[in-house]
């Protein structure tokens, strides 16, 4: 599956409604991090259909960024239930990831 491209338009029925986990990518692209952590987020998408995997633009987003206290990127949040559930900022390997989960 593909990583979804987040918008303030879709957010709550791509997010906050799904029906799957949610991890939820808020990146820039001027940012090197997050050109870091973009194949580890595109590989999760891949490999884990029971995810929905999303992305934010903050450049384009930033009503959600704002929202959700983003204040450094990448920040990863993942999403239960409708409910922001763990984060964390910085570059992450797939696995520290995939423990925003458990």
């Amino acid at each position: 599956m593909k990583e979804i491209e987040i918008t303030k338009e879709n957010f709550e029925s791509e997010v906050l409604k799904s029906d799957k986990p949610v991890i939820v990518d808020f990146w820039a692209p001027w940012c090197g991090p997050c050109r870091m952590l973009g194949p580890v987020i595109s590989e999760i998408a891949e490999e884990h259909d029971e995810i929905k995997v999303c992305k934010v633009n903050v450049d384009n987003e930033n009503d959600l960024a704002t929202q959700f206290g983003v204040m450094s990127i990448p920040f990863v949040a993942s999403f239960k239930d409708g409910q922001l559930y763990k984060s964390t900022v910085g570059f992450q390997p797939k696995e520290g990831i995939l423990e925003l989960l458990s």
